[in-house]
């Protein structure tokens, strides 16, 4: 929502500005200028990137503009989860965890809690690092090194994405002026033509200057500092079940347990402790 309203915020302000002026609209309207700046900086994206990364980018434009998939709620459900699976395992062993760790997909445990059992990756990230606690991994350290490679890999291919859209970002006002050049010269071929039609010609090749530079710092810039900014924050998701597996392991009680993983989280999506300890009440026995 917020990406919707800063794109109309900016056109109003540039295209306001530019008719208070006197500036006329239908000048601007230059199609072609268009179809060269974007055009070029979408092939460029993709002749640059992997097939993944040019898949991400489409998903990830989607995600910008819908913004983060996690809330306060979510890291709530998260951690009453943890709280449940850390408690089962406490009081009747690791080996109670094998029927919800091989089978997540029928595990009632898993089951109630709906937006973590909807989110296959999440399920399948921290069914992984469970199955090696019941295979009897006890070095916390060594399980550290590992989440952070995982996580390392998985924050490095979001990257990619923002990162790609960001250098189409780069490459829009350079396209500009090659989209000026072009202009200029058709100019150049219409010379003999009267002074109107020749300042109409020139002035629809500085469209595409323009152009260039108000879709690069106007919209593809900023977001893909949004994809950025949202993929880190979405990390934390990740970053929350490493903290309280590691507690786990280090053998402090489900309470302190995802009290680490609650700390671990952004500051305007991290529930209170009196919040999760309420919602840990009413967490139903596996």
């Amino acid at each position: 929502m917020l990406v919707i309203v800063g794109s109309i915020v900016v056109v109003v302000s540039v295209l306001g500005g530019y008719m208070a002026m006197g500036g006329k609209l239908g000048v601007l309207w230059q199609p072609f200028e268009f179809v060269i700046i974007f055009g070029a900086a979408a092939g460029a994206l993709v002749v640059g990137s992997s097939k993944q990364v040019v898949g991400g980018v489409v998903g990830g434009i989607s995600h910008a503009m819908k913004g983060s998939k996690y809330h306060k709620d979510d890291y709530l459900e998260l951690l009453s989860m943890m709280y449940a699976i850390f408690k089962l395992a406490k009081t009747k062993g690791m080996l109670a965890l094998e029927q919800h760790v091989e089978k997540p997909e029928e595990s009632t445990l898993f089951k109630q809690f709906p937006k973590f059992f909807a989110n296959k990756e999440a399920v399948t990230f921290f069914c992984d690092y469970l199955r090696m606690l019941t295979l009897g991994t006890d070095n916390p350290h060594e399980l550290e090194a590992l989440i952070d490679e995982e996580l390392e890999t998985k924050h490095h291919e979001h990257h990619e994405v923002a990162h790609a859209v960001q250098n189409m970002a780069d490459g829009m006002p350079a396209l500009g002026i090659v989209a000026a050049v072009l202009g200029v010269i058709k100019t150049m071929g219409s010379i003999t033509e009267p002074p109107e039609v020749l300042g109409r010609l020139i002035g629809g090749a500085l469209v595409g200057t323009f152009l260039g530079v108000f879709l690069s710092y106007g919209f593809v810039g900023p977001l893909a500092n949004t994809m950025k900014a949202i993929f880190d924050a979405e990390h934390k998701y990740y970053l929350c079940m490493k903290a309280g597996l590691l507690a786990h392991l280090q053998g402090y009680a489900p309470a302190v347990a995802i009290e680490f993983a609650r700390k671990s989280l952004l500051s305007h999506t991290r529930p209170t402790f009196y919040e999760v300890e309420q919602a840990v009440q009413n967490v139903p026995s596996a």
